[in-house]
């Protein structure tokens, strides 16, 4: 037996067998084995998901042996890295490669195959989500069978798949879309609520990839706008060793990671505690390799709902959860993150067909979320949102049929490639259904 938690601690699992399988015959036997035996296999990641869209069942296989890039393709600027790789690691071997992905978000502790299955992304670009810059991929379906899937290759699956929670297969690399690494001028500044609302449109066609987090029971915010440099990489002009541990390390996890645990403890004292977040803001401006400006360190362990919301209602729906809040006698110590995606063609993208905007809730681990989370979530439900499918929320399979237009075909392709459902579990029957 062993226990399988999750990033947050907010979810925990048993599993009776657990296997670290080497390759992609390991993972073929361990769902042969189960299928025989009428049991389930899941295969976790780093466990950075905050809903239990990982946790195993019976046999827990872990991804630390299926890592590693496996071949470069210069000519049709593709990588492709077995599934089990972290994305940090991925970023540090392209950049040697002199190689980048297009975007992502700002963790990378997660294995490939778990940020794409759960619709990871970042904001702005050509292509937010890291699934919608997939080539290709491989797995092993719930069945046993190896299947390789990309545009002309079992296209249906591509199609379906590439955001796939698990669903449909355990997969064994992943095949990206790259390009030549670049550099990102970030600029960031306090700025406030009105100046938010009034220039957010603007700020993201003058940038290619804008961050705004706002504080609750202020009018404050921080703004992150990030624009592509013609630089070379060896030209970039990052923050000092020293400023960079000051705002990156020492602030933005020490300092924050006490205060909000202080907040958790004495709710009342949020207010103050925020609005002298926003009067210690700064502003600085800084040049380098894209994935070291996208990933920030996050050492201050909270939990997360974010939902995407139809582009164009984004805005009103913020301001209608600032009334909520105001409104409310919730004390809210962590900021609402706020970003953006161009539409993409990814069946379960929170993004698919849709130009969009994301706002995200987080609050310390030590905190009650729950009447927060279900206040805003109403919000967010009433705006037609998504929910990001790693992240808190309480919607269900008759729920989300609604909100996705192929919702039914994956379905399909599931009860094909996993019949026997092999590879469910309780999260994945309450958003899939049976």
């Amino acid at each position: 037996m062993t226990t399988w938690s999750n990033w947050s601690g907010l979810e925990t699992a048993v599993a009776r067998r657990t296997e670290e399988p080497r390759d992609t015959a390991g993972v073929v036997a361990a769902v042969e084995r189960a299928r025989t035996e009428g049991s389930t296999v899941k295969m976790v990641g780093s466990g950075h998901s905050f809903t239990p869209i990982a946790a195993p069942e019976h046999t827990m296989l872990r991804p630390d042996s299926l890592a590693g890039l496996l071949r470069v393709d210069r000519e049709a600027m593709t990588v492709t890295a077995r599934s089990g790789t972290r994305l940090k690691h991925l970023n540090a071997l392209l950049a040697s490669a002199g190689l980048s992905l297009h975007n992502m978000g700002d963790i990378a502790e997660q294995t490939l195959a778990g940020a794409v299955s759960t619709g990871t992304h970042g904001s702005g670009g050509t292509a937010a989500g890291l699934a919608a810059q997939l080539d290709g991929f491989t797995m092993v379906t719930g069945t046993g069978e190896v299947v390789h899937a990309d545009r002309t290759q079992n296209p249906d699956l591509f199609d379906l798949g590439r955001v796939g929670l698990g669903a449909l297969g355990v997969l064994t690399d992943v095949t990206f879309r790259v390009e030549p690494l670049f550099c990102l001028r970030a600029e960031e500044r306090p700025a406030s609520w009105s100046e938010l609302l009034d220039t957010f449109d603007d700020l993201t066609r003058e940038h290619h990839h804008v961050d705004v987090h706002w504080f609750p029971h202020t009018d404050g915010a921080l703004l992150k706008a990030n624009t592509r440099v013609t630089d070379p990489p060896e030209l970039a002009d990052p923050p000092s060793a020293l400023r960079s541990w000051w705002d990156d390390d020492f602030i933005s996890n020490t300092v924050f990671g006490a205060v909000s645990w202080l907040g958790s403890r004495r709710p009342e004292l949020v207010p103050k505690i925020n609005g002298f977040a926003t009067q210690a803001l700064s502003p600085r401006s800084y040049t380098d390799v894209a994935h070291r400006v996208f990933v920030s360190p996050r050492r201050v362990v909270f939990r997360e709902m974010e939902y995407a919301l139809p582009r164009e209602v984004g805005l009103a729906a913020l301001r209608e959860v600032r009334r909520l809040i105001d409104a409310s006698d919730w004390r809210i110590g962590f900021p609402v993150e706020v970003r953006t995606a161009p539409a993409d063609d990814v069946a379960l993208s929170t993004a698919h067909e849709r130009d969009s905007l994301y706002l995200a809730f987080h609050v310390h681990r030590d905190a009650d979320h729950r009447a927060f989370f279900a206040g805003v979530e109403a919000v967010m439900r009433a705006h037609g949102g998504r929910p990001h499918w790693g992240k808190l929320h309480t919607l269900a399979a008759d729920d989300l049929r609604e909100l996705y237009p192929r919702f039914d075909d994956f379905l399909a392709l599931r009860d094909r490639l996993d019949p026997d459902r092999v590879l469910a579990n309780p999260y994945l029957r309450r958003v899939l259904g049976d």
